[in-house]
């Protein structure tokens, strides 16, 4: 009997687990434009795609996610590091 339990007790855990980061992620549907800066070029860029954080030359200028491309692009020209 104890078995059954302790089963039923690890199934129950492992459906949680795999159900969580579900909710945790946004809707993939919805579009997302990050703004990326560029150490060679010193410039920055607004992409569609999550920035990748091992590229070595390429460091997210900005930690927000913007809905409109429009909508990045003005804030890249409010950022410091963007303006050199």
């Amino acid at each position: 009997m104890k078995r059954n339990s302790a089963c039923v007790g690890l199934l129950m855990i492992a459906v949680i687990a795999s159900i969580g980061p579900a909710f945790g992620q946004a809707d993939k549907t919805t579009p997302a434009f990050y703004i990326v800066l560029n150490s060679l070029t010193k410039g920055c860029l607004v992409v569609d795609k999550t920035p990748k954080t091992d590229t070595p030359n390429i460091t997210v200028a900005s930690d927000a996610v913007y809905k409109t491309r429009a909508e990045a692009e003005t804030a890249m020209k409010t950022l410091p590091s963007c303006n050199r």
